[in-house]
């Protein structure tokens, strides 16, 4: 049974977790305290792909005080061989007397054999000790591996009246510089950042995080149904990737797109547009955890219509547009509130002048 110690050390493992917030993509949020007579020996976190996993790192810090201590892990120790060899197999090596887990690893090649493998060992193992906080820091990863498809987050920057431009398009700034910082940090936490090539006609957007110290710039993914994309469209160029998805055939234009550095995907639906859910399980086989969508109504709308957004961030400026100004998102005509798009609250608070609201959709 979990104790009061066994709580403030988990805290511990999960603020280090948290470290790895910009840098990990695509593995999860992992952090590690090992602890014996009541003083931490070993500590660490896993910072990128393909390095030393959390318990690695909080192993080759305690050393041989390692041999009877116990782990507090925020996710299930790996079993199996991937980039890392097996931090089941680390902890058993080292003499690890007990383990407690947050929370048992989504991932199928794990999912339970990681504790399994400990328990065979003969390593006391304590699973669920603060597990709603370690799955929130790994909400994307959980989502690939349970569904496979990213955690689909659409941030929006509008009025009080829910309205996101003028009805001639003009749209800067809505909302005040403190909130257009804020956004960064969700760009740098993201695996991908989305939008339609309506923003990129009309905006420029590069999608892309500055004024914020990140040594992993996410995806850059625009949804073209026709190939309109200009080849001097910022989004093209400083690095990192660009993946346009489009609905038609243009083989000289995307051989020179794919010149540029970015990538073309073919992914029609039966309309003629790009296949929205066929673009989410596109991207979650590649690797992404979680999607930062920043696009128009009609994108919005249609993501919201398909069931795609799981979330919602909000940044609501204090002054009013009117009905003649665009809305955040085309949902169409309702006939009952049965088919309105049903939110829950997550969180409320004031950036700058403008308030941020994050709501999930209820499904």
């Amino acid at each position: 049974m979990a104790t009061a110690a066994d709580s403030r050390w988990m805290a511990q493992a999960l603020r280090l977790a948290e470290r790895g917030l910009y840098t990990t993509s695509p593995n999860p949020r992992v952090g590690c305290v090992l602890m014996k007579g009541g003083a931490v020996v070993g500590e660490g976190w896993h910072e990128r792909a393909g390095e030393p996993h959390a318990e690695v790192h909080a192993l080759r810090m305690a050393k041989d005080a390692a041999r009877g201590a116990t782990a507090y892990v925020t996710l299930e120790p790996c079993s199996h061989h991937g980039r890392t060899p097996p931090c089941a197999d680390a902890l058993i090596a080292a003499g690890v007397a007990r383990v407690v887990v947050a929370m048992q690893d989504p991932n199928p090649l794990v999912a339970g054999s990681g504790i399994a493998r400990l328990r065979t060992a003969g390593i006391e193992v304590e699973c669920g000790l603060m597990e709603g906080a370690a799955r929130e820091l790994n909400i994307g990863f959980c989502a690939r591996m349970t569904r496979g498809r990213p955690w689909v987050r659409s941030k929006v920057g509008m009025s009080l009246d829910g309205r996101t431009a003028l009805a001639n398009g003009i749209s800067q700034w809505i909302t005040g510089a403190a909130a257009r910082q804020d956004v960064q940090h969700w760009r740098a936490r993201s695996c991908a950042v989305l939008t339609g090539i309506g923003t990129v006609l009309a905006d420029d957007a590069r999608l892309n995080v500055r004024e914020l110290d990140t040594p992993r710039q996410p995806w850059r993914v625009v949804l073209d149904s026709h190939l309109r994309m200009p080849l001097d469209a910022q989004v093209l160029y400083g690095g990192g990737k660009t993946l346009i998805y489009t609905a038609t055939e243009h083989p000289e234009k995307r051989a020179i797109l794919q010149d540029l550095g970015g990538e073309v995907v073919v992914l029609p639906d039966a309309a003629g547009r790009v296949d929205l859910p066929g673009v989410m399980g596109d991207l979650a086989q590649r690797g992404c955890n979680e999607l930062l969508v920043e696009a128009g109504s009609t994108l919005n709308g249609g993501l919201l219509k398909a069931g795609l957004v799981d979330e919602l961030v909000l940044y609501v400026a204090p002054q009013l547009l009117g009905d003649a100004a665009r809305s955040m998102a085309q949902l169409g005509e309702l006939s009952g509130l049965d088919q309105c798009v049903v939110l829950e609250w997550q969180d409320v608070r004031q950036v700058g002048s403008d308030l941020r609201i994050t709501a999930r959709v209820k499904r």
